[in-house]
């Protein structure tokens, strides 16, 4: 090697090491000080071990304002690449606080553009890690710019490849819009924060006082504003958190989920463990409440169930599981909370995770047991009607495999919704306990016969036992082939295992259109 050579070599080496630690060790020991991984150590944790291949390490920005022009920074506050998960290609990107706070600049937008546009090209899955302080003010509009080029990408990405957030640190102002529209958002307790406006001005606006937790920590928007799905007390849960969500995911639209492989033994034995603990989970009291998880955990392969949104809007279960190895999505009314009806909150998680599902190929099993849509002057103010619609938008959408189990009761408007035979369901199956009617027997009883039962109160039990045997059953539904069938609730795997396999290569000619409108 020639003494020129050498010193390009000794160049690239030098700029190489420095990427590793841009603003120092003292910076990364602050970092680790607050328990928090540095963006690169985050980017190995999440990937397979010596898989990354980073790019643009060496960029940095072009201010000349306010002094800028002498901080530059190799790599300018973000990391991007692609590597391996689980022997599966993924991009990446991931916010280096420890370089101007991680803050977004226009060259910072234009490393992570790259990289999606590099996964659209080659159909594989975006993940990013948000740590940031928002939008780097020394550039004003080019760093407004910068996210808005982001936001386009995660829009015109939707529905093509899988996009996940996880918020590792502060996400405010714009920041927040780009996890916002991607699938899925995972937070950290006491450690990340998303907020449109901060403590400080809400402070100096309305005069309110409030924490950065309360406003935007990982309780709130998993239990209350539902803006994440996931959140985890550490940052090594939350990866492992992660790994486990995508592994029922497959890399593009165009692909079917991944299928594990699945031992026939192993099958007939989880069927018959099923076939026993399933039959006694629901009450015989009607009225009496039960954790639907109880059936789920029962039905799917043995610890596949991964609950998506498990505080937010407990009425209404949804979440991944497998069943005979392949990935599935669950939708399940949940008697323990609000007795399982649909209000907005539910329908408004039912809907975005339907939707997702029927995105990306995954097949849905819907179980039934919902009373009705809640009923109240605030849920009507607040817009019942056209989000209780979506859920009906998202499943009458939904051109995926489509498998339903009446579990106890279907109600009015609920019974059609909740993925009915008449929204399209390929499979609609009916426990011997089921009520499928427009409303509860009481309720009916007061109205078809209130005359008689105003004239002789004595009467009105009889009438109510009367209407029960005849009318709150499945078979009125089956004779009209309203549902295909009647089971024991012990066959209840099998029936959805083998339509499922039966199903699989389902297609549905779709109507050319750019897009519908779902009532938003």
């Amino acid at each position: 090697m020639t003494s020129l050579e050498s010193s390009k070599t000794s160049r690239l080496l030098k700029k190489r090491e420095i990427a590793l630690a841009p603003a120092g060790q003292a910076k990364i020991d602050a970092q680790h000080e607050k328990g928090k991984l540095t963006a690169r150590e985050r980017i190995e944790a999440v990937l397979d071990k010596d898989s990354f291949i980073e790019i643009d390490a060496f960029v940095v920005h072009t201010c000349v304002d306010f002094g800028m022009q002498d901080k530059k920074i190799i790599g300018d506050g973000v990391i991007t690449g692609f590597g391996k998960l689980d022997g599966r290609l993924v991009y990446i990107f991931a916010q280096d606080f420890t370089v101007f706070g991680g803050s977004l600049s226009y060259a910072m937008a234009q490393k992570i553009c790259k990289i999606m546009d590099m996964a659209v090209a080659n159909g594989a899955p975006v993940i990013g890690i948000n740590d940031s302080g928002g939008a780097r003010i020394h550039e004003g509009v080019s760093s407004l710019a910068g996210y808005a080029e982001i936001f386009l990408r995660n829009v015109k990405t939707s529905g093509v490849i899988p996009q996940f957030s996880l918020i590792m640190g502060p996400c405010a102002g714009g920041a927040v819009y780009s996890p916002a529209i991607t699938d899925f958002t995972i937070m950290i307790d006491q450690t990340s924060h998303m907020f449109i406006t901060g403590p400080q001005v809400i402070k100096a606006v309305t005069g309110e006082d409030v924490t950065f937790d309360a406003l935007g920590g990982a309780n709130t928007h998993t239990q209350k504003s539902g803006v994440a799905d996931l959140s985890y007390a550490n940052e090594s849960q939350a990866l492992y958190g992660l790994r486990k969500l995508f592994s029922y995911i497959p890399a593009t639209q165009s692909q079917k989920p991944p299928k594990l492989d699945y031992n026939q033994d192993a099958h007939a034995e989880i069927e018959r463990s099923a076939a026993e603990k399933i039959g006694g989970i629901i009450p015989d009291n009607p009225n009496q409440p039960y954790d639907v998880r109880e059936i789920i955990t029962a039905l799917v392969d043995e610890q596949s169930f991964f609950e998506i949104k498990p505080r937010y809007a407990e009425n209404l279960i949804v979440g991944f599981a497998r069943m005979a190895g392949h990935s599935v999505g669950f939708v399940a009314n949940n008697p323990s909370v609000l007795a399982g009806v649909l209000d907005i909150n539910s329908s408004l998680k039912g809907a975005r995770f339907v939707r997702f599902c029927d995105a990306f190929n995954i097949p849905l099993i819907t179980l039934v047991d919902v009373p009705g849509f809640l009923p109240g002057a605030s849920q009507e103010h607040g817009g019942i009607i056209k989000h209780g619609a979506k859920l009906l938008y998202a499943f009458a959408e939904a051109s995926v495999p489509k498998l339903t189990v009446i579990l106890r009761k279907a109600y009015g408007g609920a019974y059609c919704v909740m993925n009915s035979k008449h929204i399209g369901a390929d499979l609609n199956v009916a426990w011997p306990g089921a009520e499928i009617a427009v409303m509860g027997a009481d309720g009916a009883c007061n109205i078809i016969f209130r005359s008689q039962i105003e004239a002789d109160l004595g009467a009105r039990d009889g009438i109510i036992q009367d209407y029960t045997e005849r009318f709150s059953n499945p078979y009125i539904a089956a004779e009209r082939g309203y549902i295909d069938a009647v089971i024991l609730p012990s066959e209840t795997r099998t029936y959805l295992v083998r339509t499922l396999e039966a199903c699989l290569n389902k297609e549905i000619p779709l109507p050319k259109r750019k897009h519908g409108n779902i009532p938003l």
